[in-house]
Parts: C-alpha cells; structure tokens; sequence
C-alpha cells in the first residue's frame, strides 16, 4: 500500500464533470514489420500482461480515505481483469485521418471508472488512408488520470512497453504480483491522525523558513515585471464543455533544429512556443479577435531527479510564459519569445522544487481546500486560470525505433488536459526524428479544429522563411532554404485553407519536403 503525494492528489481534487483530470497517448503503427504481417488482438493482450511489471499503476487502484482527512493510496486491485481495461474497436471506412481525430477526440472526452485502476487502452485498426502510414495500420490510445503520472513518467512508460527491436530474443521478466485487501476504514483514520500530525510540524517548520527567505529576498524588478504582465481575454478564457477536438501535426526535428540555430541561444522549446504563438495569432485573426497585448502560456516544467525516475506520480512546476503574439515578425518573435524563457529560467531557477516539495507536505485537508479554490469558477483560483491563455507542454521522447510486438512505432503524440478559463493545451512530443504538436481544445471554442493545425504549420513555414530570407543559418541555409522556397504544396508544405474548408480534415501532413499522399 502506497500513498500519493500531495502534487498527486491535487489533480484528483480537481477533477470535476467536465473537467476530466486524465491526459493520453496516441500510438500510431505500421504492422509491416509484424511476422505474417498481421498483428491479433490477442497477441497484444497477452504482450500487455507481460508488460504490467514496467508501471506499478498498472494494477493498482486508489482507495479514499474517510471524510478526506488524508490522502488516498494505492493497493493492487484485487480484482484486476486487464480486458476491461485493452479495448478493440475499428474506425469507419475508409480509415482516414479526419475519422482517427473525431475516434479519439471522443474517446479522451469520457471519464475513466475512478474504482478500478486509472487507466484505459483502446486498440484502434482500419487506419487505412493516412499519409504516413500504410493501409491497415493500427493506433493504440492509453488514457491515465494525471494522479497517476505527469508527462515525463508517461515517456517513461512509453519505453516500458516497447521493444528496440522486432522480435528481441532476451524478453523481460515478469514481476511477481500478488492483490491486496482494501484497508479497513479504522486503519485508514489512525494513519490519517498521524500523518496529520506529522505533516502540520514538518509543514510549519519548512513553510516558516521559506515565507522568512521570501520576505527577507528581496524581488528583483523583472520578478515583479512579470507578476504584473497582464492577460488579454480570449475565446478560450470561459468555462469549458465536456466535449473535445484534437488534431495534430508532424514536423521534421531537424527542421527545428535549424530554426533555433537562427537565434543565439534559443531552444527547439522556444521554436515550439514561437510556432504555438504564431498559430494561435493567425486563427484569432481569422476569427477578428486577435489582442493587442501578448498571449501567456502556462507551460510544465519537470523538476523530477534522477533518483525519481520510474516512480510515476508528478514533479512538475508551472510557469507561465508570454508568447509574443503582439509582434509580427516572426524571427523577431522567436528572439523575444528566447529572451522571456532566458528570463523565466532565471527566475524560477532558485525555489520551483521548493514549491513543489511544500505542497506535498501540505496536509490532505488543506490541500483538499485549495483544490476547490483552484477549480471554483470565482476567485483567486479563477484569477490564477484567467492569467493563462494556453498551455504548452513539451516532452521529448527517444530518437530511434521502437516496436510494439513487432510493430513499428510510426509516431507518438499526446492529449494533455483543459480546464475552465484554459481551453486550449498543446501537447508537444519527439520520437525517432519527427516532433508532432498535438493541440487539444473545447468543441464549442474550437468548431474548426482542422484548420487551426493548418495554423501551425503555416506559422512553422513563415518562420522558417524568415530565417532563410535572414540568411541566418550560415553553412546550412542551403538545407533550409530547398524545404522553404517554391509553392508550398510543390514541396509538400500544405499552406492553410480558407476557415470554411479546413473543417474537412485531411490526414496530418509532415511540414517537410516530402509531398502528401492526402487525397
């Protein structure tokens, strides 16, 4: 019996009816490479059963502690049953992109059976006519709650069920398991006196001798600049249906890499918030609702060490970042949008694994408490939302091949979480050469979702223009400029339609020279 942290309990708290706290992973595969070239269900059930060793959240379900006087822990279910949880279904002919995203938007819009282990995963074939994958693909979509992993475990996991090769011959051992009796509820409440009482002193000593370094440190002027910069209101600034929309778009990393070689000290991190900001600044245009003042992100940071990898559970601080959407040009919005993550760096390189650290001391009540004020629609926990536009998360992933029983993974990408006030997220993920930015919305804020990924690879395309016309890439703007130059749709680079027809969604294009096979 293991018992979550507060970082942990606090997405559980706030998980409301239509603000499901659970995020995803999508999966694409070319079955090519399978022995006999078809993979069964059942070989995949029996590969799942091999793997539920990689990740304790496997099989481990929450139990709740009385009157939430403590926070839950995890036991092995006792009644464990895995084909409850690996699912089968098709998607209807002929199998094309437009028809995986509305699959799977549906899909992550559903809550999962908090009484059972947080976890789903739906085995998804007759992936048919997608442009980078050949006829009879399949996908696979892995829903966990966020109380169970952040971002960084989700990779983790990622490598837990995939293979370097095919068909390795070493397989992996099977961890032994055994269920455990649900704690009796007298059990959970003496745990919960004494954890309690623990935690206040632990609590008011390290929360004391912090609140002294913060009143005795004194705020630099940047510091206060920036808890100062203001939020414009948007569409996606209101409170959020049940329903989504997901989509995504692949682009070459070496692409990004070049970009950021543009710009003195920037990251592919601050390619991918330039690209989110330039999207974002044409859709709302389109829309004629641009501000004049810059869009904000909230955007993940990891703080996890490296004794904590594998662990699961989150270690994570949220910082929140301006986009630059104000400016124009984009190679100049690229250098600001550099300059602001320098900034932030700076100033949240002293204290982010403190704050995370002091709110899994907290004791469960008054976590409890402030989860609710977080989620209240007034407030200050709806001021702290206002103060964002968007979300971007970024989590690398490995840069070679890996198989899922002899399955090659083709792409991998993500559905992060939306929340009241924050109705948008992009879900930014790496895998063997390709980055793929997955953005998530509300169905009512978003009715076009199609055309705002064509958003994101028209803002890739003009900043990668700009750098080539800057001429700032040196000895590899030869490179650049083949992928940019000419008509777009002669090097495959699928410029936006208009809003009226991008609702049509054709299959995620790569932003790269290769021509689309999208009909």
């Amino acid at each position: 019996m293991r018992q979550i942290t507060g970082g942990d309990a606090l997405f559980l708290y706030t998980d409301k009816q239509s603000r499901h706290q659970h995020i995803s992973i999508l999966y694409c595969y070319d079955q090519s490479t399978v022995r006999g070239g078809t993979l069964r269900f059942k070989t995949i059930l029996e590969h799942m059963e091999q793997r539920l060793g990689a990740s304790p959240i496997y099989r481990q379900r929450l139990v709740q502690v009385p009157l939430n006087l403590d926070y839950p822990y995890w036991i092995n279910d006792p009644d464990f049953d895995l084909e409850y949880h690996v699912r089968h279904i098709a998607l209807p002919q002929p199998g094309d992109w437009r028809q995986l995203c509305i699959q799977v938007s549906r899909l992550h819009s559903r809550p999962l059976d908090m009484t059972r282990p947080v976890w789903e995963m739906y085995v998804i074939e007759g992936l048919n006519k997608i442009d980078f994958l050949p006829a009879g693909s399949f996908a696979v979509l892995t829903k966990i709650h966020h109380t169970a992993l952040d971002g960084v475990a989700a990779a983790e996991l990622t490598m837990g069920i995939h293979d370097l090769e095919p068909y390795p011959q070493q397989s992996r051992r099977t961890v032994r398991w055994r269920s455990q009796p649900e704690p009796r509820p007298a059990e959970l409440l003496a745990r919960a006196l004494v954890n309690n009482t623990r935690s206040t002193f632990r609590t008011g000593s390290t929360l004391g001798r912090k609140l002294l370094q913060a009143a005795t440190t004194p705020r630099s002027q940047e510091q206060q600049a920036q808890d100062k910069s203001p939020t414009p209101v948007t569409r996606f600034n209101r409170p959020i249906s049940p329903h989504r929309v997901w989509d995504a778009v692949r682009f070459d990393l070496d692409d990004f890499r070049l970009v950021k070689s543009a710009v003195s000290g920037a990251t592919i991190n601050d390619v991918v918030l330039t690209v989110c900001g330039g999207a974002m600044r044409q859709y709302l245009a389109s829309k004629r609702e641009l501000p004049e003042i810059s869009l904000t992100s909230m955007v993940p940071v990891s703080v996890r060490t490296t004794q904590e990898r594998g662990a699961g559970g989150n270690k994570v601080h949220l910082t929140r970042a301006r986009l630059m959407t104000q400016e124009a040009d984009p190679l100049k919005r690229l250098s600001l949008v550099r300059d602001e993550m320098t900034k932030l760096k700076a100033l949240n390189a002293v204290g982010a694994r403190d704050l995370v650290d002091m709110q899994e001391q907290l004791p469960a009540p008054t976590l409890l408490l402030a989860g609710r004020a977080v989620a209240a629609s007034r407030g200050p926990g709806r001021a702290y939302r206002a103060s964002h536009n968007m979300v971007v998360t970024n989590v690398p992933g490995p840069q070679h091949k890996l198989y899922f029983c002899g399955a090659r993974l083709a792409m991998f990408t993500g559905l992060a979480v939306i929340t009241d006030d924050m109705g948008i997220s992009h879900a930014v993920t790496s895998y063997d050469g390709c980055l793929v930015i997955a953005p998530l919305s509300d169905r009512e804020m978003m009715p076009d979702p199609a055309y705002y990924a064509q958003c994101l690879q028209e803002a890739f395309h003009e900043l990668k223009q700009a750098v080539v016309t800057a001429g700032k890439t040196g000895s590899r703007t030869r490179r650049i400029t083949k992928a940019a130059r000419g008509p777009a749709r002669a090097k495959g680079v699928n410029r936006p339609k208009s809003a009226a027809g991008a609702g049509r969604g054709k299959a995620a294009p790569r932003a790269t020279t290769r021509r689309s096979k999208a009909r």
